[in-house]
């Protein structure tokens, strides 16, 4: 049965929109757990654009399931993760320009950069995922220098444009988790999903757990937050 992660950057997103302080994704993050959410999730960016260095730390003493951290992988982010010791970090590509992440990392071109903060953030007994596009390549690279999960990147099947396309999107993804499960690879996936496209995981169990974010803080304005996690964990649970 899958595991449903929240994240909660886009909280933190409608907080910075009036520079105030609510709402508090720390606050949305304890709901999201008493819903059923097995993992929290908050991206620190660079340019603290919506989660920032105080929701960090709060989130490290307030989170009772799994706190993962999303990060480029600089060297500022390393130092703050290895101080502040999440219990997974994801380390994604990121560009100040981006209204969100793109598309995967590309390990493959930066294979020496990424070992090296593998091996930093597992001194401190740091899970380490790498979210990449279901690109066979990249999750073999990833997975020779240490990675522990892949979070396979599924934007690219959430945008596609008519159903065809959907169905062509969906097979990579599909082929990138069973690759990823030869290699003993943890699984998870996200990035686009919501309550429609979603349901096409139904017949995908190598899938241990769904990152997701946006959809749900889209529909909590309409029905409240509690009840967005539980329709989104009733959705994965079938799975």
């Amino acid at each position: 049965m899958a595991r449903l992660a929240v994240n909660v950057d886009h909280v933190a997103t409608i907080r910075q929109a009036r520079g105030i302080d609510e709402p508090d994704p720390v606050l949305a993050a304890g709901i999201a757990e008493l819903a059923g959410a097995e993992g929290i999730i908050c991206h620190l960016r660079e340019d603290r654009r919506h989660i920032n260095d105080r929701d960090l730390t709060l989130l490290r003493s307030t989170v009772k399931t799994k706190l993962n951290l999303e990060m480029a992988g600089v060297d500022e982010m390393v130092e703050i993760a290895r101080e502040v010791i999440p219990d997974l970090v994801t380390l994604v590509p990121e560009k100040r320009e981006e209204l969100t992440t793109e598309g995967g990392l590309d390990v493959a071109s930066n294979q020496g950069q990424y070992e090296k903060v593998v091996r930093q953030l597992k001194e401190k007994g740091i899970e380490v995922s790498f979210f990449l596009d279901p690109d066979p390549e990249q999750i073999r690279v990833a997975h020779g220098i240490g990675a522990d999960i892949v979070e396979v990147h599924t934007g690219h099947y959430a945008e596609a444009r008519n159903e065809g396309e959907a169905r062509d999107r969906f097979e990579r993804v599909v082929k990138a988790v069973d690759f990823s499960a030869d290699l003993q690879l943890g699984i998870s996936a996200g990035h686009g999903l919501n309550y429609v496209n979603i349901k096409r995981f139904e017949n995908i169990p190598r899938v241990e757990e769904y990152s997701i974010g946006h959809s749900i803080v889209s529909r909590a304005v309409l029905v409240g937050f509690e009840k967005a996690v539980r329709e989104m964990i009733a959705l994965v649970q079938d799975y």
